[in-house]
């Protein structure tokens, strides 16, 4: 097996062909036919053919190049810091691409890791004392982050989410490497100024209900990263989601004895409040879509760039 640090490169010609064929509803159906592999809330994730070992994160979020490049200019100093911060990170690259519906977007091409090795799938197949020491190295690395920040002071600020399918633990040489995987909405604040327009994160939701996103849960959503505690508690508030409830006990007692700068200890009650919480927040967003994808493709006739998932069990 190759190292996933090692260097990725892109065919910008081939991804340009790529998008001039695709068929952002049914993928597999494109010219150059492509598989998901995953949602993010701004991005869709893709394996395509002829492309071996490489997940492609498409981001049809722009309205000229400057902003794409700018963006992946971002993104790349995001990743730098994340090093610096002590996380690994797969290989991963950057190409710009203008899309056949008037938009441009952003490829972020970063090595495929095994689907097996996820932390969510981690969790599903071990014992719990595997389980526990995964939640430890995940610990110890999101601590890593916060010690970096205090470190630099108000210049340079990180955030991060932890939630566990953001973790990929690979075997090595005699050892596994924990890889961090979620660097495609590069969070950080330089001189605590964000970095990151954040209307970007509204881009995939109906231009007349972003308002309410806007004023209800748009702050909340970014600076609940920047927050240690609240990265924590979302780490152990996804164990609801990936099905493992009867996990939150003992991954907060693991949790509070790690975590070696939390405010105040975490509790299972407030895992669940947070929880429930945050299920809204998700839940609400993604019918916003649906909504704006129906609009798009019944009312207004017009291609909609976004790849939505189906139903999600919470």
């Amino acid at each position: 097996m190759h190292p996933p640090d090692r260097p990725v490169t892109v065919d910008s010609a081939f991804l340009e062909r790529f998008e001039a064929g695709l068929n952002p509803q049914q993928p597999e159906a494109s010219r150059i036919p492509a598989r998901i592999l995953g949602f993010g809330e701004i991005s869709s994730i893709f394996a395509i053919q002829g492309v071996d070992g490489i997940a492609f994160k498409r981001l049809p979020i722009f309205s000229t190049t400057e902003e794409a490049e700018a963006y992946a200019a971002m993104f790349h100093a995001y990743c730098g810091h994340l090093a610096a911060a002590g996380l690994h990170l797969p290989g991963q690259a950057t190409a710009v691409v203008g899309s056949a519906a008037g938009v441009v977007a952003l490829y972020i091409a970063q090595h495929q890791l095994p689907d097996h090795h996820f932390g969510h799938r981690l969790i599903h197949r071990g014992s719990l004392e595997d389980t526990l020491s995964l939640i430890r190295e995940i610990v110890a690395l999101i601590d890593g982050v916060w010690r970096f920040n205090a470190e630099h002071g108000p210049d340079l600020e990180l955030a991060l989410d932890g939630q566990l399918s953001n973790w990929v633990r690979t075997p090595g040489q005699g050892a596994f490497t924990l890889y961090y995987i979620d660097t495609s909405t590069p969070l950080f604040r330089v001189g605590g100024r964000e970095q990151l327009d954040p209307e970007k994160l509204l881009q995939s939701a109906p231009g007349a209900l972003r308002w309410i996103l806007r004023q209800f849960f748009l702050d909340d959503v970014m600076n609940r990263y920047y927050s240690h505690r609240d990265v924590m508690v979302d780490l152990v508030a996804n164990l609801c989601k990936e099905q493992r409830p009867d996990l939150i006990a003992p991954v907060t007692a693991v949790i509070n004895q790690y975590a070696s700068i939390l405010e105040k200890p975490l509790t299972p009650e407030a895992v669940q409040r947070y929880y429930r919480g945050d299920r809204i927040i998700w839940s609400l967003f993604l019918a916003f879509r649906r909504i704006d994808r129906w609009l798009s493709r019944h009312l207004f006739r017009r291609r909609y760039e976004f790849i939505l998932p189906g139903t999600i069990k919470r």
